[in-house]
């Protein structure tokens, strides 16, 4: 009885999904879905990037524009000193493309965002990228938990994610 569990422990392992290192930091196959809380006018504002994946940004803000942009998405202090921007065009509720001035693109869904809208969790389908933000750099540890669950939930490898001290 007991080599048959164990036989069936190590099939079991086998049939496990390996995932594609080529498609990012998320399963391809997870759902992604954008939070049905999101408000654009809530959302701007200065963030902390409190954990990533992939990218190194520390700080960003969401600004508003007076082109047809909803907002710009800079890493601070970028804002101020015409450094590397990106404009945000609406795709859908908690859905944007950003596009800089090159002409690169990246999607950005807002994943969650709490009731205050203190802490939030974005990505995109292709998992090329992920942040927890948050309005403070330290604090908010039951905000941050839950960022790191909707992330996980959405088909994000949190072994991979980086958090900020």
């Amino acid at each position: 009885m007991k080599l048959a569990f164990l036989a069936m422990v190590v099939l079991g392992g086998c049939a496990a999904p390996v995932r594609d290192a080529a498609h990012g930091f998320r399963d391809p196959k997870a759902l992604i879905g954008a939070t049905s809380r999101f408000d654009a006018a809530r959302f701007k504002g200065p963030w902390v990037v409190r954990g990533s994946f992939g990218d190194d940004a520390s700080q960003i803000a969401l600004v508003d524009t007076t082109g047809g942009a909803a907002f710009q998405l800079c890493a601070l202090p970028a804002c101020t000193g015409g450094g590397t921007l990106w404009l945000a065009s609406q795709k859908g509720h908690g859905r944007y493309v950003l596009s800089r001035p090159d002409g690169t693109t990246r999607e950005l869904w807002v994943l969650w965002v709490d009731e205050g809208f203190r802490t939030a969790a974005v990505g995109n389908p292709a998992g090329d990228y992920g942040w927890i933000l948050d309005r403070h750099p330290t604090g908010g540890s039951d905000r941050i938990t839950a960022a790191q669950e909707i992330l996980d939930f959405n088909g994000y490898d949190i072994s991979q994610l980086r958090m900020r001290k």
